[in-house]
């Protein structure tokens, strides 16, 4: 089975699926352009930064088997006869066991854990939680699990957003981003991420009900790995704990901040809203 042919490289079972992938220093670079970082050029056996493992194992269904969102519709095989359309990113916890290297061959096992049925304002939700595992030949590299949120289409008037928490008064580390929707269509292909909610401006004021594209949350996560990591030379990632709050919109420039805990053991990060309120927020910890 070809590592370079991942659609080849995907086994079903339940609701367990296996992915193989082949870590590329490619990929690096093109996230690093992305965010405008001026990062060396990666070579074979470099580890690859603590919260870029996204960038590998996508799911390649052809475009056919895409829903009316451009996401996959797998969620209607285990949601039942009434699915529930629209997802959400709403948190992660990632555990780092050892370092996943360019050249090395990995794979990634991914789990439906489980779901939990809710009410909420705008109607009937469906909290999931997965977990991806990443191996190499040399043992697990990676634990990360991710928080999903589905519901129903929006059906009435745009949505509003709910007052939110407000934002820290500062921290040791703080930078603002800029997240126009040449970096949200970079980051989507980069990560080969369909949801036309970060690129399709109709779809996602008139169907989603949101009041422009959205800001991935994998990215704003990612961001603030590399707030953490760009502040701790040196230091190795052991964890990372976030939740999302509240959405990011592009054309909005937002703050990043952070700061240092547990006498550099640990840091919290958040992402600002320009309404100054907690976008996202965060734990890494280190060795």
């Amino acid at each position: 089975m070809s590592m370079n042919n991942p659609e080849k490289a995907v086994k079903y079972s339940d609701r367990r699926v296996e992915y193989q992938d082949l870590i590329t220093a490619t990929q690096l670079q093109k996230l690093s352009a992305t965010l405008d970082r001026d990062d060396p050029i990666p070579r074979d056996g470099d580890p690859i930064p603590p919260g870029w493992h996204p960038l590998f194992f996508p799911k390649l269904p052809p475009t056919r088997e895409l829903g009316r969102d451009g996401m996959i519709k797998e969620i209607e095989d285990w949601q039942g006869a009434d699915p529930l359309p629209i997802r959400m990113f709403a948190g992660s916890r990632t555990r780092f066991l050892m370092p996943l290297r360019i050249g090395d061959r990995a794979r990634r096992v991914s789990e439906l854990i489980s779901t939990t049925p809710k009410e909420g304002r705008s109607g009937r939700l469906l909290f999931a939680i997965y977990r991806h595992t990443i191996s190499t030949a040399a043992g697990v590299a990676i634990v990360d699990e991710w928080d999903m949120v589905f519901r129903d289409e929006l059906k009435g008037p745009a949505r509003t957003q709910p007052p939110g928490e407000p934002a820290p008064a500062g921290g040791a580390w703080e930078k603002t981003v800029n997240p126009t929707p040449v970096m949200l269509f970079r980051f989507s292909a980069v990560t080969f991420n369909p949801h036309r909610i970060h690129y399709d401006h109709p779809y996602t004021t008139g169907t989603e009900g949101y009041p422009s594209l959205l800001v991935h949350g994998p990215l704003t996560s990612m961001l603030l790995y590399d707030l953490a990591r760009d502040n701790n030379p040196g230091a190795t990632m052991t964890g990372f704990d976030m939740r999302a709050k509240a959405p990011l919109y592009a054309g909005q420039p937002f703050r990043i901040i952070g700061s240092p805990r547990e006498g550099g053991k640990a840091c919290d990060l958040w992402a600002v809203t320009p309404q100054n309120t907690v976008a996202m927020e965060a734990s890494a910890m280190f060795a």
